[in-house]
């Protein structure tokens, strides 16, 4: 519809301009003939057409419909609502929201209204590079304060007929600030600046906020909400108060250490009379425990006597099993010691026996050698050199030996060696004759 409207209006004004440049053109070409005619220069030329006002008529009447037509077309954007002024009646009752809307062209117009969230704001002290009002207020002792306030308000939709035929504009400067500080200062000046800075200054806001909201509501405009941002104290009463607060911090500082060492007193108090309350309760129980053990004590003698009786001749019973039992291990004990000496004589006997068969068994088997050592060496005389000769064989390297063996050892010497009796030794009654003659016989 945007579109057909800017398309109505190029069409209705390219129409209008078409006729008057169809009237400006005979006008131009009438005026060009009168002054060659006075000129006497307009003999040859043609007489020229009159000026076409039915063809400019039709066209300016062609032209007015699209014209109108687009003029009648109104869009309302987005967060915006218009309100509808006619030249006749003036503002009408209703809001056009956003969207399309038809109106009577040439007699009625819109006005359009910005229904979004606005913020109206001032500031605590004057600052130089900030074009925002500064809000002073005077408290309750005619100290000046400073006071930093945010204002969020909205056009109410339903009033817009009411705002534009009666309000001001612009509404932020003309009605929202000057309600908003007389509100403040109205109120404000029944409150001290400690109730203004510290105790009170919630309560100073919702003040404010009902009554601002009340004033402007009365208007159609819808306050959501009042902030107070910063509060800016006198110099020399902040100073004070700065030294009364660190004061009154103090004196909570010692309250609360007073009601802390107090509050310890009464701990230790009630821990001592609960220790005490608790040691009572101690004594009474083992007193109660001490009776009733002494009952129990009293009541059992009755049947520990005969147990302690039972058990004395149970004692002396088991003390003299325990006497025969060791008179009968000790009896055990001797036995087993003859016994084992007994045994240890056999295996001594055994062990003798053994070494003199032994030595028996050897003392013949040595005679025996000794005998056949003595038979072989008397067939073979050489065997002896042979004997030398293995035990001097790791002293002696090469040994030149004649053929008929004269020059090592003869068999002359040999053969006439002189035997040497050996003396009589006395001899061992265990040891046999045969070991005796083997001894007198080795000549080792």
């Amino acid at each position: 519809m945007l579109l057909l409207k800017y398309v109505m209006l190029m069409l209705g004004i390219g129409a209008l301009i078409d006729a008057t440049v169809i009237v400006v053109y005979d006008f131009y070409r009438a005026e060009s003939y009168q002054r060659l005619l006075a000129q006497g220069a307009a003999e040859k030329l043609p007489t020229p057409k009159p000026i076409r006002w039915g063809a400019a008529r039709k066209m300016v009447a062609l032209a007015l419909l699209p014209v109108l037509l687009g003029l009648s077309i109104v869009v309302v954007p987005s967060g915006m609502a218009g309100v509808r002024v006619s030249q006749i009646s003036g503002t009408l009752r209703g809001t056009l929201y956003p969207g399309i809307h038809l109106i009577k062209p040439m007699i009625d117009r819109v006005e359009l209204f910005d229904m979004r969230d606005r913020v109206f704001t001032t500031i605590a002290t004057p600052a130089p590079a900030q074009k925002v009002e500064v809000l002073s207020v005077t408290s309750q002792e005619g100290l000046a304060i400073g006071l930093a306030v945010n204002v969020r308000y909205r056009l109410d939709p339903q009033r817009l007929d009411y705002i534009e035929a009666n309000l001001p504009e612009p509404l932020g400067e003309e009605l929202v600030q000057p309600v908003v500080a007389s509100v403040f200062r109205e109120i404000v000046p029944n409150y001290t600046v400690r109730d203004v800075f510290a105790t009170r200054r919630e309560e100073i806001r919702k003040r404010t906020s009902e009554e601002i909201s009340k004033k402007l509501g009365a208007d159609g405009i819808l306050v959501k909400e009042v902030m107070v941002r910063d509060i800016k104290l006198p110099d020399e009463y902040a100073k004070g108060l700065e030294g009364l607060l660190l004061k009154e911090q103090e004196n909570d500082r010692l309250v609360f250490e007073t009601q802390i060492q107090e509050k310890h007193v009464r701990i230790a108090e009630l821990g001592a009379e609960a220790q005490k309350v608790q040691q009572v309760k101690h004594a009474e129980g083992d007193a109660q425990v001490r009776v009733l053990q002494a009952k129990s004590e009293s009541d059992a003698m009755q049947y520990t006597l005969p147990l302690k009786e039972k058990q004395i001749q149970q004692t002396r019973l088991e003390a003299e099993a325990r006497k025969e039992s060791t008179i009968k291990n000790a009896e055990a004990s001797a036995q087993a010691k003859v016994i084992d000496s007994k045994a240890e004589l056999e295996r001594r006997n055994l062990l003798a026996d053994a070494e003199a068969n032994r030595i028996r068994v050897t003392a013949v088997a040595d005679g025996e050698r000794m005998r056949t050592e003595a038979s072989v060496l008397k067939q073979n005389p050489l065997l002896i050199n042979k004997i030398i000769a293995e035990k001097l064989s790791d002293k002696v390297q090469i040994m030149m030996v004649p053929s008929d063996g004269k020059f090592f050892l003869t068999n002359d010497l040999m053969r006439g060696a002189p035997i040497v009796p050996t003396p009589a030794q006395p001899t061992d009654p265990d040891d046999p004759p045969e070991r005796t003659t083997a001894r007198q016989r080795d000549p080792r």
